[in-house]
């Protein structure tokens, strides 16, 4: 971040790009309407779920921090993705991410006749448990390791601990990547992209929102390259092109600008910084 400056640019509150695109043909009410914002991560990965599992949704953007009576009555922190249920009397409300994840994920196994391209499923065969284990271990790294070192890396402020973020987020990429070996070792290879044959798994949307960000935001703000090796940079590659994924993302200049907040540690920039300012656990 060597010479630049907190310009004060704020976020946006529309999507761009494919995300744009996506998110007009999906503007009329359906039973499910998901409450996001354009450039929140833990949206993407409910957005990107809803279009590869093909269950119908509405998306309605919020701003987040003004946190609209109407957002609060569906996630009492005010916190987007949030999920509003109308197909059974009285509307019905899920927040949090993987919640949300698990939820669509059950929802798609029990329904059949889903009405969009795909019936795909982000888990192995529930006849597999042990395989389900593993992308399950997966995500776990993600949560627990990579999201929480991606943002002390970006909110690093000086030089000394910009480094030491840096090398916190390499090391949580190694370490999910020592899980997908793992798995591949052992013989499971379909469920993930991890291997160019797999499919896109459950663990592969928790982590493609932030690995996309070091692409265009880290970069931008910290001149972060993510790790080089082949099949890294191809998994990488098969994440970011895959249809669902780009469907959900806007233009990269709307992450850059609407994470300049992150990126200069501005006082409550979010809930999520908050938590790594103090060190405490995300919301």
């Amino acid at each position: 971040m060597s010479g630049q400056r907190d310009s004060g640019q704020s976020y946006h509150l529309r999507c761009t790009g494919e995300a744009l695109a996506t998110a007009e043909a999906h503007s009329r009410p359906k039973n499910i309407t998901l409450f996001g914002s354009c450039f929140c991560p833990f949206v993407q990965r409910v957005w990107v779920s809803l279009e590869q599992l093909g269950i119908d949704y509405m998306y309605y953007e919020v701003d987040p921090y003004k946190k609209p009576a109407e957002l609060l009555e569906l996630s009492p922190k005010g916190l987007v993705p949030a999920l509003k249920l109308n197909n059974s009397g009285a509307p019905r409300a899920l927040n949090e991410s993987t919640i949300i994840m698990d939820f669509l994920e059950e929802l798609a196994a029990n329904d059949p006749q889903r009405s969009s391209h795909t019936t795909e499923s982000l888990f192995p065969p529930v006849s597999d448990p042990y395989a389900r284990a593993l992308i399950r271990l997966q995500a776990d790294s993600v949560n627990r390791s990579l999201i929480p070192a991606f943002y002390r890396y970006l909110q690093a402020q000086d030089e000394d601990k910009q480094v030491q973020g840096a090398k916190g987020f390499v090391e949580a990429i190694s370490g999910l990547v020592a899980l997908f070996e793992r798995a591949e070792r052992e013989g499971y290879t379909k469920c993930g992209l991890w291997h160019a044959g797999g499919s896109l798994s459950y663990a592969d949307v928790m982590a493609a929102p932030w690995l996309y960000r070091a692409t265009n935001v880290l970069e931008h703000y910290r001149g972060f390259a993510l790790p080089e090796g082949e099949q890294f940079r191809a998994y990488l590659k098969r994440v970011l092109a895959h249809p669902a994924f780009k469907r959900t993302c806007s233009t990269e200049q709307l992450y850059v600008d609407s994470y300049e907040r992150y990126a200069f540690n501005r006082p409550n920039t979010s809930q999520v910084a908050n938590a790594i300012n103090t060190g405490t656990a995300l919301p």
